[in-house]
This record gives structure tokens, sequence and C-alpha cells, in this order.
């Protein structure tokens, strides 16, 4: 677990939105920064494991990184009967940032899954469009062919994870699998090939893998699979918007062709 986790509890609130609870990471700005800075998560992921970036980002002005609904312990969206597709997601967003920017205008940062939904969010509400002065993506995406696996790993990737969208896998799933012993079995027989295990000695594999256990059981896990889903088999609509974007990508990437990211950004972004 990365050492300044435990510091991340002194800058968490709770967030209640829509009828749903969850936790929101809040930095103030420091003395003489106006900047503010909204931190949008990928689907795997929590404050705790952000609150580095947030940390070092707050050097700029105020951080501010709400839970999505179905990760980072929030309820999910299947709890109001609704599903976590893009729009309701972007919706959820929107209301957010009307709620608690109003008039003052931000940076946004989405990070993988959580750029897609800022991407929708900006597509919905070309009004917030206007009041963001940056835009950046942290190995972000917005269309299905953006993975470099092959077709046949997605189709089976894709399979999986649309089985363990609905109620009764989801919840056999995590009643069943999603415990400690099993997930280390699973990342155990994935070591060599999994890029955060196979670059790691044994001390930062340990770490990595109980830091994961305890994703695992935080995230809502049918929201996982109907999310990992959509990213799989479906793209987002290319409606244009009138801003840049600076795309952060990683060398040698185990998830996504930069050069297809790049493309599809193009489609959309000015």
């Amino acid at each position: 677990m990365p050492k300044t986790a435990p510091e991340a509890a002194d800058y968490i609130l709770p967030l209640y939105m829509n009828g749903l609870n969850g936790r929101m990471l809040r930095l103030p700005a420091p003395a003489g920064k106006r900047r503010e800075i909204l931190i949008i998560a990928g689907h795997h992921t929590s404050h705790e494991r952000l609150f580095g970036m947030a940390e070092y980002l707050n050097s700029y002005g105020g951080v501010t990184s709400p839970d999505l609904p179905g990760f980072g312990g929030m309820d999910s969206f299947y709890k109001i009967g609704e599903k976590p597709s893009y729009n309701n997601m972007a919706d959820y967003l929107a209301a957010f940032i009307k709620l608690r920017y109003k008039r003052k205008r931000l940076t946004i940062i989405g990070i993988s899954y959580g750029f897609t939904v800022v991407t929708r969010t900006l597509q919905r509400y070309p009004e917030i469009a206007k009041k963001v002065d940056l835009l950046v993506s942290v190995s972000g995406y917005t269309h299905k062919d953006d993975f470099r696996w092959k077709k046949s790993s997605i189709l089976l990737l894709s399979s999986m994870a649309r089985a363990s969208s609905y109620r009764l896998p989801s919840f056999f799933i995590t009643k069943f699998m999603l415990r400690g012993p099993v997930i280390r079995s699973i990342y155990k027989v994935a070591e060599k090939k999994h890029p955060k295990l196979k670059a790691s000695n044994k001390e930062e594999r340990e770490a990595t893998i109980k830091f994961d256990i305890e994703l695992w059981k935080l995230n809502d896990f049918r929201t996982y699979g109907y999310v990992s889903s959509k990213g799989l088999t479906s793209s987002l609509p290319p409606e244009h918007i009138d801003l840049p974007v600076y795309h952060v990508s990683v060398d040698d990437d185990h998830y996504f062709n930069s050069v297809l990211v790049e493309e599809h950004m193009r489609n959309i972004y000015k």
C-alpha cells in the first residue's frame, strides 16, 4: 500500500448525490492559488490509491475527486433502478459539477474510464465544456477499437463481463469469488503476464496484490462488469467538443493502441 494512503483519510468527505452515498476527496487550494482541479478516476481505483497524484496536483490549486456510482465504495445505480450507462454516468457527473463549481472555471483530469465519462459529459452538456480551462486524459479512451488485444480475447472478455453484469452471476462472484485467497491465487497465476506484477519485485507484488484485493471488495462488481462490457463493445458518438485535449499515454501500453486512441480523440475534440 502506498505510504501516503493513511493521510488520504484526512481529506475524504461524505458525498450524497441522487440518492447514492459515496465519498469525495477534497484538498483545499493553497494560499495564492485559484485553480480548481477535478479528477475523475477509472473503474478500478480508490481515493487512497489516487492520493499521491492528488497531493502533487494540490501544489497548483484545489483538488476534488468524487466517487462514480458503483466505484470507490459508492452505491451503484442499480440501487435506484438504473444502469451504469455512459449517459447516466454523464448526468451524474454534470450534476456534481453544477452543484460543486457553479460559476467557477476548472481543470479536468480523466483517468482511463473516467475520461470516457468526462467526454460523454462534455458532449451532453456543452455549457460545462465552456467552463473548462484545461482538459487532460491519462490513459483515456473513447472507442472500442482503442484496445490492442486480439479480437478473440476481446470477445471472451466482453462475454464474461456481460455475464457478470447480471444480478445473479454478480451476486455469486461477489460472495464466493471476491475473497482474498481466491484473488491472490488468480494473481499468482497471472503474475508473469500482468504488467503491474511483472515489472515489480516480490515485496512490491505482495503490496499490489493486497491493495487490489481491497479494491475488488470495495467496488460493485455488477457495475464493473457492465462498464467493462460496454467499453469493449461500444464507442462514444463522434459528437464534437470544442476543446483541445492533452493526452498522456504510456510507452508499450498493455491495454491501448496509442495511435488509434489519438485518431478517435481527434474525431471528437478540437
